[in-house]
């Protein structure tokens, strides 16, 4: 199970809005080890595309390496689709690099409304998850952090 800060839903909801119909992506940090999810960091989708997402390499690179200083890890990595279901396609699980990650898939199309699903993708395998949202993480929201 996924437990997300309602904050954090709402800031993946708005930005995906914002960027539709080209797909949204970013990614959520948290302390490494955990499962927690505090830091929503948005990410540049460099393909500009309404079906499919690809990180600036350069901030990619500077992200991945602003986490390792912080101490973080990327605990949840979110897109959206604009056209489908918030289901992973089969470029998002061949894409899948990071076992450890949450991903977590937005529909910003209308026909499904703010649909927001959880899924863990390990060697082409999806699996489902049940996403938690909280007004308060227990017992440490003050580390939540929206950029």
């Amino acid at each position: 199970m996924l437990t997300l800060h309602i904050k954090l839903v709402e800031a993946m909801l708005a930005q995906a809005q914002k960027d539709h119909p080209v797909e949204t992506c970013g990614v959520i940090a948290g302390p490494i080890g955990s499962n927690l999810p505090q830091r929503l960091i948005p990410m540049q989708n460099v393909a500009q595309s309404e079906d499919f997402f690809q990180f600036d390499s350069l901030q990619h690179l500077k992200v991945w390496r602003e986490m390792e200083t912080r101490g973080e890890a990327p605990v949840v990595i979110y897109h959206s689709h604009t056209k489908t279901p918030a289901y992973p396609s089969k470029t998002d699980v061949k894409y899948a690099a990071e076992p450890k990650a949450h991903y977590v898939i937005i529909s910003s199309n209308r026909l499904y409304g703010e649909e927001i699903r959880s899924f863990r993708i390990v060697d082409g395998i999806v699996i489902e998850e049940r996403i938690k949202i909280v007004n308060t993480y227990q017992p440490n929201l003050e580390q939540l952090k929206v950029a």
